[in-house]
C-alpha cells in the first residue's frame, strides 16, 4: 500500500511538473498566463492588452468560431494597435449595422491553420523574402522578415510587427501584433 501511495504521489508530482513546464513555454500576454489547453477566446479574454479585440470579436459574432476546433492562427492586435484607428471609425465599426464589415476585418487576421513563427519564417525564406498569407476573410497578407521580427503587410501596405509570437492554444496559435490589418478598400 505504501508503494502505491508513493507511486500515486510521484505520478501527481510528474503531472503537475509537466503542466507547469508546458505553461512556462507559453508567453504571458497582457499580464495574463496563456494556457495551451484553452481556446483562443478563453485565453484572449484574460489579456488586459486585448480588451478591444475581445469586444470586437463578440460584436462580430465570431466567438463560437474562435472557440471551435480550428486550427487557427490569429494575428491579434493589441488595444494600442486599435488606438491607431480613430475613435469615430472604431465606434462606427462596433455598431450593429456594420457587423459584417467588422467581421471581415477581424477575419483578415485569421488563417485556417496553426503556423508557428519558425514555420512562417521558413516559408518567407523559401519564397525569397516575402510569403503570401491568405486569410479566412479573403485578404492576402504578405509576410516578411525584419531581422528576427516577422512583419505582416496588409492589402493597403500597412505593416504590423509580431511582438509576441507562438502563444499556443488548444485550437491553434496567437501571434500578438502592433497594428490592425485592413482589407483593400
Amino acid at each position: 500500500m505504501i508503494r502505491f501511495a508513493t507511486f500515486a504521489y510521484a505520478a501527481t508530482a510528474v503531472l503537475a511538473a509537466t503542466a507547469a513546464f508546458a505553461q512556462a513555454k507559453n508567453p504571458m500576454v497582457g499580464g495574463a498566463p496563456m494556457y495551451a489547453n484553452k481556446t483562443i477566446v478563453e485565453n484572449a479574454v484574460n489579456s488586459k492588452d486585448h480588451e478591444t479585440l475581445v469586444a470586437a470579436v463578440k460584436q462580430a459574432g465570431l466567438v463560437d468560431t474562435l472557440n471551435s476546433e480550428g486550427p487557427f492562427t490569429v494575428f491579434a492586435p493589441t488595444d494600442r494597435a486599435f488606438s491607431k484607428i480613430s475613435d469615430d471609425s472604431l465606434n462606427q465599426l462596433m455598431m450593429d449595422e456594420h457587423k459584417a464589415q467588422l467581421a471581415k476585418i477581424l477575419a483578415c487576421h485569421v488563417v485556417a491553420t496553426s503556423a508557428m513563427s519558425d514555420a512562417i519564417a521558413g516559408m518567407i525564406a523559401a519564397d525569397g523574402g516575402m510569403h503570401p498569407v491568405p486569410t479566412v476573410g479573403g485578404c492576402t497578407l504578405q509576410a516578411k522578415m525584419d531581422g528576427d521580427d516577422i512583419l505582416l503587410i496588409d492589402e493597403n501596405g500597412r505593416e504590423a510587427k509580431v511582438t509576441i509570437a507562438d502563444v499556443r492554444q488548444s485550437n491553434g496559435v496567437i501571434h500578438v501584433i502592433d497594428r490592425v490589418l485592413l482589407p483593400a478598400q
